[in-house]
């Protein structure tokens, strides 16, 4: 698993420089037709609801999906702040790497994101989410910022 999840990332990141590479060369925004996809990775989406308290819905992400993407960057650092209530700075997807993570929302209910399992932060308002390390002394994880307007491919769960 750790080697789909490491081969997923290398994909993401390779994909997302080459668009970026055709942004820069057009100055402009390129439309790419995505390939349709019968296999999916399950993923978990941070949403706000009408009251801009935070939930999560779980679904899963097509595989083979050109993503509109802008930049990636990689992390293993945490700081104390991170693990308190927070909304998510931007639409973004997290790959996580390594590590076993719990994220709680506003209404105390969890779940938990390990390799294997995207989460799709969309919650950018309100008291947003927090999170803890189980079983786990680092989060190792790649964050990839979705282009804005653009589609983030989730689906929901029974759809």
């Amino acid at each position: 698993m750790k080697k789909i999840i490491k081969g997923f990332s290398l994909v993401l990141a390779l994909s997302t420089v080459g668009f970026m590479n055709g942004q820069h060369k057009n100055h402009k925004n390129v439309s790419v037709t995505p390939e349709e996809s019968t296999e999916f990775i399950p993923a978990i989406r941070l949403i706000n609801n009408p009251d801009g308290s935070c939930s999560f819905e779980k679904g899963k992400i097509p595989t083979l999906k050109h993503m509109n993407t802008t930049t990636f960057w990689m992390s293993n650092k945490t700081e104390e702040w991170e693990k308190n209530a927070h909304p998510a700075p931007r639409r973004q997807y997290v790959i996580t790497i390594k590590g076993n993570i719990r994220f709680k929302v506003t209404d105390g209910s969890t779940f938990m994101i390990k390799p294997g399992v995207v989460l799709l932060a969309e919650d950018l308002k309100g008291t947003g989410h927090s999170w803890d390390m189980v079983k786990s002394k680092e989060w190792e994880r790649l964050y990839i910022p979705i282009a804005e307007n653009a589609d983030d491919f989730f689906v929901r769960d029974g759809q």
